[in-house]
């Protein structure tokens, strides 16, 4: 045999998944996407919006798992395709197709089907880049007459031959579409595989092929036999014309069919042998004597649908090529001949009906899968919207190494506000009722409007840093020419020379930090955001300063908080000023409340990435309040004491290696002892801060006077 070119050994252009596969422990039904998910994703199986849930229902979809998901599947398609506005979206209609400009799939994520999600968006995603839509919609007019006319005599009507060569055309078009990711992008093959062996390979198809089953002569055999023959069990002469069949598809050399309309042409010629070798219709008269033509074959028959089919069989890419190869040469082993002594069972017969048709599901685009209700899409849209992703941190902490996972919201909008409405779903440090208003009588303003009057103030004295200022030095020896000097060289005047300083301030970015768990309430809470308010208000007023304000908590993904062991650590990255105008602060603050427990570094770990550092023009800032030590828990960790410390440390000195000016102010009391600030100023520095609540407006000045140190 024939050894074929790996396609291990092509070109390939794009990001290889492949390459980091033996970095992570694959699972056994995952083993092609867990390079980038972890190990027990799938068992996170509840929404941050689902109501609790209860020790013995069943598990909820975690949205947020399943929207990450999606966003991955879409970055893969973006990859693959070189599409950047390529859609993927979930099927709201109980069905995986696309319709040529976006790949929709089916909205259930477990450890069996991810793999297979995968391969499916792939392959509908590079039909979007390759097949043309256009004549596809057209295809009954690019049909040539001949075609009816030939089906007519063997009995077909008009409407079954269009079927039967959009059938063939879907085969032929699937396998240049195939080709053009296994050549190009050959990394992502193990998707494929995952979703052949789920949707099209069976082992009772293997065991047909072997067998005398569908080996007459009429359309459902031609249509069974061509529809596998890449199966390594396949037999060119079960049929008449099998053997020009495969010639005229000539899968080895099936790249060099450009464009659709080619393989239009290919499947006319495929259909063309089939019908030669069909016996002509013959007449048939029911009881009142009206005469109908039908072809001369007979049904193996349907069935109750069913998406049984046996165990499936991967097909290895070794397999693959050697098949190719030897196919395109003719040299197949065939195994067996027409009238094999292999047969079927009765119960086997029925297990090929369903396969078969499981089969042709997929070659029409009509795979079932399961859809997103009305509430779970509005869901999705909210994660998506506010840019919430799981993150993987604290994997220095615990002596099993092992990490957890970190909510990460990037963005506060409305709808994530208006999704708390429901006393058991939302983010708990959200509401849709405004916090953080105190007074009596007619005095109700909130911290938003204390800070943005004292913000207000603050602006007006930052603005000299936006200035920048020229001090002019003359009758020098050396720089640029003073014009008003020149006149002076004819007297023996020699320094008529100048040059200009200009005293400017570099730019700055402040990540301000909040924590937000239960002991911050009251006045502790209202001063701290009141403070933070005013610095965004003065640096909105400045076009050198930015700011980003972080929330850090933790929220309960079943429901309303009464089991805690679901915990995660939370931030959410409420004001960007960057991207977001200052109106935010002023109508969306006031909605962030208090809730949980103290997960600190755990967060911090989570968006250090994405916290600025310092460059040679623009200085970065990092300012924390929070009032005590940092504490979590979950089934997965125990983040108490020396743990802790140690981790957020490690955190605030990862900030200040990238150079960033770290700031910490306790919010404190009055009560708080000697050894909780000793704690305090071992993870922030010596530099760390005690502020007492009264006067934690305090913070505001001290940042102007920070923000004007040259």
């Amino acid at each position: 045999m024939k050894k074929g070119k790996n396609m291990k050994d092509k070109v390939f252009k794009h990001f290889n998944p492949m390459k980091l596969r033996d970095k992570y422990t694959a699972s056994k039904t995952n083993n092609y996407s867990s390079f980038w998910m972890d190990n027990d994703w799938d068992s996170r199986n509840t929404s941050i919006f689902d109501d609790e849930v209860k020790e013995d229902s069943k598990p909820k979809t975690d949205l947020v798992a399943l929207a990450g998901y999606r966003r991955a599947i879409s970055n893969f398609v973006t990859i693959v395709t070189g599409e950047s506005d390529i859609k993927v979206t979930f099927n709201s209609n109980d069905q995986s197709y696309t319709d040529g400009k976006t790949v929709t799939i089916g909205a259930k994520m477990d450890d069996k089907l991810f793999d297979p999600s995968v391969g499916l968006a792939l392959h509908e995603g590079s039909h979007i880049k390759l097949s043309d839509f256009e004549f596809l919609r057209n295809l009954e007019m690019n049909i040539p007459q001949e075609y009816f006319d030939k089906g007519s005599k063997k009995g077909y009507g008009h409407t079954e031959v269009l079927g039967h060569v959009k059938n063939l055309l879907n085969y032929v078009e699937d396998r240049r579409i195939d080709n053009f990711v296994f050549t190009t992008s050959p990394g992502y093959k193990g998707y494929y595989h995952s979703m052949y062996e789920k949707y099209f390979y069976s082992k009772i198809v293997d065991k047909a092929l072997l067998s005398d089953e569908y080996t007459e002569e009429n359309m459902e055999s031609y249509m069974f036999r061509i529809i596998n023959l890449t199966n390594k069990n396949t037999n060119l002469d079960a049929l008449n014309g099998l053997r020009q069949i495969w010639d005229d598809l000539d899968i080895k050399n099936i790249g060099v069919l450009g464009n659709t309309e080619i393989a239009f042409n290919v499947a006319l010629n495929i259909y063309s042998t089939i019908l030669d070798n069909l016996k002509d219709g013959i007449e048939e008269t029911d009881e009142e004597g009206n005469k109908s033509t039908k072809p001369n074959d007979e049904s193996n028959g349907s069935g109750e649908s069913s998406e049984g089919g046996g165990d499936s069989k991967t097909l290895s890419d070794e397999e693959f090529e050697r098949l190719k190869d030897a196919m395109s040469e003719g040299d197949v082993k065939q195994g067996h001949s027409n009238g094999s002594d292999i047969q079927l069972t009765d119960n086997q017969k029925k297990q090929l009906e369903n396969a078969i048709r499981k089969q042709e599901k997929f070659l029409s685009g009509n795979i079932q899968k399961k859809k997103v209700s009305k509430k779970e899409s509005q869901e999705l849209r909210t994660i998506d919207s506010s840019g919430m992703t799981y993150e993987n941190v604290g994997k220095d902490v615990g002596w099993d190494k092992k990490t957890i996972k970190c909510l990460v919201v990037r963005k506060l909008t409305k709808a994530l506000i208006e999704s708390t409405k429901n006393y058991d779903s939302g983010l708990s440090i959200l509401s849709p009722y405004k916090y953080g208003r105190y007074g009596n009588g007619d005095d109700v303003t909130g911290f938003v409007e204390k800070g943005i009057s004292l913000g207000t103030r603050l602006g007006r004295k930052l603005q000299v840093r936006g200035e920048s200022r020229d001090t002019k030095w003359t009758r020098l020896d050396s720089g640029r020419i003073d014009k008003r000097l020149i006149a002076e060289l004819g007297f023996g005047n020699e320094r008529v020379f100048n040059t200009t300083f200009t005293e400017s301030y570099s730019d700055a970015i402040l990540h301000i930090s909040v924590d937000a768990s239960g002991s911050m309430s009251g006045s502790k809470w209202d001063n701290t955001m009141t403070s933070v308010v005013a610095i965004c208000k003065a640096a909105s007023m400045i076009q050198n300063v930015d700011v980003v304000v972080s929330i850090r908590s933790t929220h309960c993904v079943s429901g309303y908080r009464s089991r805690r062991t679901s915990d995660v650590p939370l931030i959410l990255i409420a004001y960007d000023s960057r991207v977001d105008k200052f109106t935010k602060v002023k109508n969306m603050f006031s909605h962030i409340k208090i809730a949980g427990t103290t997960p600190e570094g755990l967060c911090f770990e989570a968006i250090m990435d994405e916290i600025v550092p310092t460059t040679k023009d623009r200085d970065s800032y990092f300012l924390n309040f929070s009032d005590g030590m940092p504490m979590f828990s979950n089934n997965d960790i125990s983040y108490y004491y020396d743990d802790a410390i140690r981790h957020t440390k490690k955190m605030v000195n990862e900030m200040r290696t990238r150079g960033i000016k770290v700031l910490s102010y306790f919010i404190g009391d009055g009560y708080e002892g000697n050894e909780t600030m000793g704690h305090f100023k071992t993870m922030y520095g010596k530099d760390a801060e005690f502020v007492d609540v009264t006067s934690v407006m305090s913070v505001s000045k001290t940042m102007n006077k920070k923000f004007l140190q040259k």
